[in-house]
């Protein structure tokens, strides 16, 4: 959600900013722009619309070694040129890039700018214009950055230019993701590493409420106090090739294949020596000494939550809460008495999510992050981390960040389960190898996937996925996936809830996708189908090997029971993917969704 991007130092610096927008363009926006600061002066070139009618825009007779770079989506003012950042101040001299939400910005407005006219309607041109003021009123400019991230209220990661001194940009950040990357006679700001990866890997992580001079040839970073931190650098553990499409036409449908790759490096990465399943000690102990266990997440990342709860219930008998992060920071249940949080984010950096840690680290509980971003934000301030170790995922709609949620919460309840002195009774390891394989069958299968897009959402204006016990988690996630990317109105029910209201949807030619993959409920979710389908409803069974009948629509590779989550919902993903793609739908970035949610 919105990115930045800036760069200072010796060449040419159009194309570095435009490549890196470029790369930040699956976080999802509506429009961008650019500033390069030369001896003329700031120039400012802006668009609604993708990055490529920025280019068209940008004078490339305008040189400059320094600039910065921002893509949008939209908050504060509809999606527009004159919404789209950078934002100037009243003489121009200030020019300033900004992600987040600015929560006191009318506030300020009222009190600072009662005498300057806005060229926006957004928060961040407030910011840019009281920066000006205070400069007017005799700070120099240092003090009045600081003077003014010190009065606002909310969200944000902020680069700024000064016409007057070209030599520094000037940067800052709270809640929301920003880095400076560090190079020989040259650094950057990106909101992301892989922005910037085409001209450097070593990155200084920012802390909230730090201020950060970034010149060609030195990065300094102050606390607002005006004292100076010094922090090294790490090195972004990123192969430039996991972020680039391939032969692939999509990412979502390369991330959809990278699947069975990412189970076997998770199998790995969680095992010892001996091939045991290992993990950090301390987060067993803390997992453990909780007497109750609260996921908090948001989006895919709740769902699977779902199917982790019955993971570490089934098999570690721990009680598990699962809670969206939205409503859990405004409506917090009341808490047993050692309770441990899991925060589940694929980015690190969901503000949702951020906003409840904060919370209770205040109430002195203990946390941790199961993430596939090294360093954000969620794992940072957590106590402890599990990484997804799934790679980049650059389409919008999430499969392989899903599908290792579900291997690293697996992993934790057995883990936690031999810890407690629990049989799991089957071995965990050659089981989840066993996915891996099933999984790749599935990829492999895209045609008959295609057909059954094809045959059932087509021409339709909505679809139900039904299933029970852990099938209707797995529904959540299958309706999640087609309504973010072909549109599709979309549904998940539990089976047992359709005769309670939402069978009165249904009407003749509604399609009707059913999972059934567990054996104790099999038969209840069959008769369940029978019921829609009595309707007039067009159903489409998908059934594990084994539990199959003969007007199944595919059947699932064999699996254990109780990982079937792991391959379910590979059809579903693929589905989805040629239902958007038979739309004419923008498959890896669709309207008005974010990749990473950096504001509540």
């Amino acid at each position: 959600m919105c990115g930045i991007v800036g760069y200072i130092g010796q060449k040419d610096t159009k194309e570095i900013l435009l490549r890196g927008l470029e790369k930040l363009e699956y976080r999802g926006y509506d429009s961008a722009g650019i500033a390069v600061i030369n001896e003329d002066g700031v120039h400012v070139f802006k668009e609604k619309g993708r990055i490529a009618i920025l280019r068209e825009e940008v004078d490339a007779n305008v040189l400059s070694t320094a600039g910065i770079g921002h893509t949008r989506w939209a908050t504060h003012g509809a999606p527009s040129k004159r919404n789209s950042h950078p934002h100037q101040s009243a003489s121009s001299r200030f020019t300033l890039v900004h992600n987040g939400v600015i929560e006191n910005y009318s506030s300020l407005k009222r009190e600072y700018l009662q005498d300057v006219a806005l060229a926006s309607d957004t928060d961040t041109e407030v910011v840019v214009q009281v920066i000006e003021k205070f400069v007017n009123q005799g700070a120099d400019v240092e003090e009045a950055f600081s003077k003014t991230l010190s009065i606002l209220k909310g969200s944000y990661a902020i680069a700024l230019l000064d016409e007057q001194n070209p030599e520094t940009i000037f940067v800052a950040k709270n809640k929301s993701p920003l880095l400076v990357g560090l190079g020989d006679g040259f650094n950057v700001v990106a909101s992301d590493a892989m922005a910037m990866l085409q001209v450097t890997d070593q990155f200084v992580e920012l802390m909230d409420k730090e201020i950060v001079l970034v010149k060609r040839e030195a990065v300094t970073i102050k606390n607002l106090q005006g004292e100076v931190i010094e922090r090294a650098p790490y090195t972004a553990e990123l192969d430039a090739s996991d972020i680039e499409k391939g032969t692939y036409p999509h990412y979502m449908l390369k991330e959809i294949d990278e699947q069975p790759l990412v189970m076997r490096k998770i199998i790995q990465k969680y095992q010892d020596d001996q091939g045991k399943l290992s993990m950090d000690p301390a987060i067993v102990d803390a997992v453990n000494a909780a007497d109750r266990l609260y996921i908090v997440a948001c989006g895919t990342s709740y769902h699977a939550g779902l199917v982790g709860k019955q993971f570490i219930e089934k098999w570690a008998k721990k009680p598990v809460e699962v809670h969206v992060a939205s409503e859990f920071s405004y409506n917090m249940p009341i808490l047993s008495e050692k309770p441990l949080f899991i925060f589940i984010s694929q980015s690190g950096e969901t503000a949702d999510s951020r906003a409840v840690l904060v919370q209770i680290k205040e109430l002195g509980y203990q946390a941790l992050t199961i993430t596939n971003v090294p360093g954000s934000t969620l794992s940072r301030e957590a106590n402890h981390t599990l990484l997804l170790h799934a790679g980049p995922e650059i389409a919008v709609a999430s499969t392989k960040a899903y599908t290792a949620q579900l291997g690293v919460l697996a992993i934790l309840a057995a883990v936690t389960a031999e810890a407690r002195g629990i049989d799991l009774s089957f071995d965990i390891v050659k089981e989840m190898g066993i996915v891996a394989n099933a999984m790749e069958v599935l990829c492999d299968q895209k045609e008959e996937m295609e057909y059954i897009a094809r045959e059932y959402l087509s021409t339709t204006r909505n679809c139900f996925f039904i299933g029970r016990s852990v099938d209707y988690y797995v529904g959540l996630e299958g309706a999640l996936k087609l309504k973010e990317i072909s549109y599709i109105q979309a549904e998940g029910f539990a089976g047992g809830e359709l005769k309670h209201g939402t069978i009165a949807l249904i009407e003749n030619g509604t399609p009707v996708i059913a999972l059934a993959t567990q054996e104790h409920v099999n038969l209840s979710i069959r008769g369940n189908v029978k019921e829609v389908a009595a309707r007039g409803a067009n159903p489409c069974i998908i059934a594990l090997k084994g539990l199959e009948e003969e007007d199944d629509r595919f059947v699932l590779p064999a699996v254990h029971e109780e990982l079937t989550p792991l391959a379910s919902v590979i059809p579903l993903q693929l589905i989805s993917y040629y239902a958007a793609l038979h739309r004419g739908c923008d498959v890896d970035k669709p309207r008005n969704l974010a990749k990473s949610v950096t504001v509540e």
